[in-house]
């Protein structure tokens, strides 16, 4: 008979492994690319030594000189707190009950809760790895009745439950569910009463203002700070940006490219784009006939650039062209997926006054850029 307690075992034996694995390895191209690590891990921080320039201990001498000094530096300590990632599934007590006696209904019901919580978890994780850790995903320009227009809407898809927040940092509304998106037109709908003042105000992941990873957004950003560290006295945490301004060319990816590994001694090997940019790409490649193809970690196929893959993503700005060695990233965790348990071990728990079970994720993890000035960007791209 199928009970609460065999859908714990069924979750923990079964589903934990084949769910990490595909949020890890094919969520995302760019995630996959990244070495997932627990070194550095510090409590609830991370704390990673990162190099900067070069040893000062290496010189030419006499046969009987002194021996070259030592540097006193070349190490800075980045810091970031590790970032609480959830993902949470529900059944009813009824679905329960009513596939107690078919193992195979029971299995289908399990299978469409881990199926939506993957295609939910992928796309917002996805979405954190372009965004500044503040976990906005768009500015309203207008609002009319129940419809919000916006500076963009790739962030956001039907079901997300969003909170708005005026320019001031009052908080508007909370808990909202977006009903529907108009990409085209950058315009999203959303449930409950409408928002007059919504002019000008952010829209943010629900509860997670200020709480997401340190995503290329951040990187790129220019903040005053960076893992703890100010940029105006670390110059290396200043990737550089290039703006085109204009159709691309091989020209300009290969000077961006050149420059990193002149002036930091980086080797960009992964290149993500918006797809607008990646068609302007391929058009320029292929007048040359230059286009090749390669096959990535979780079975994503790239075009390539000199061999470097380069992979759209619909959370890459427009006109934007990022060029990164993923060598100097990593994802630091305290642990990989894992169900949060209640005090007696059990992963199901009732929602406190309703006839439903819940079942949570949890990841706690960071990314870092070791290397910040190894990276690229080019903006202002004219998208074809």
């Amino acid at each position: 008979m199928i009970t609460t307690t065999t859908a714990d075992s069924v979750l923990k034996s079964y589903y934990l492994d084949a769910v990490a694995e595909q949020l890890n390895k094919e969520a995302n191209p760019f995630l996959a690319a990244i070495e997932q690590t627990t070194s550095d891990v510090w409590g609830k921080d991370v704390r990673k030594a990162a190099v900067v320039g070069v040893h000062g201990g290496v010189g030419a001498g006499t046969e009987e000189g002194d021996l070259p000094k030592t540097g006193t530096g070349g190490y800075k300590q980045l810091v970031s707190t590790l970032k609480n990632l959830y993902g949470r599934i529900e059944i009813s007590d009824k679905a329960v009950r009513a596939s107690r006696g078919d193992e195979g209904a029971f299995v289908d019901l399990l299978n469409a809760e881990m199926e939506q919580l993957l295609r939910s978890s992928s796309f917002n994780f996805g979405r954190m790895l372009f965004g500044d850790g503040t976990g906005k995903l768009g500015t309203v320009t207008t609002a009319s009745d129940d419809v919000y227009t916006l500076d963009s809407a790739r962030n956001f898809a039907v079901g997300m439950i969003v909170d708005v927040v005026a320019a001031t940092g009052d908080a508007l509304a909370s808990g909202r569910t977006v009903t529907a998106v108009d990409y085209a037109n950058k315009k999203i709908t959303l449930s409950g009463e409408e928002l007059s003042s919504a002019a000008g105000a952010s829209i943010y992941m629900q509860g997670s203002r200020n709480l997401e990873i340190t995503g290329l957004g951040a990187i790129f950003s220019s903040s005053e700070t960076l893992y703890g560290l100010k940029r105006s006295e670390n110059a290396w945490l200043n990737p550089v940006t290039i703006s085109v301004g204009a159709a691309i060319t091989e020209n300009d990816v290969q000077k961006a490219i050149d420059y990193v590994e002149e002036t930091a001694g980086s080797k960009v090997n992964f290149i993500l784009c918006s797809w607008g940019v990646r068609r302007a790409l391929c058009e320029a490649l292929s007048a040359y006939k230059q286009l090749g193809s390669v096959e990535l970690a979780g079975g994503t196929r790239a075009v390539t650039f000199n061999g470097i893959p380069v992979v759209a993503d619909r959370f890459c700005p427009s006109g934007t062209m990022y060029l990164l060695n993923t060598d100097d990233f990593r994802l630091h965790q305290l642990c990989d997926w894992q169900w949060l348990e209640g005090e007696n071990g059990r992963i199901l728990s009732q929602v406190p006054g309703k006839p439903v079970y819940t079942a949570t994720l949890v990841k706690y993890a960071e990314l870092l850029c070791s290397r910040p000035c190894g990276q690229a960007r080019l903006t202002n791209i004219t998208e074809s």
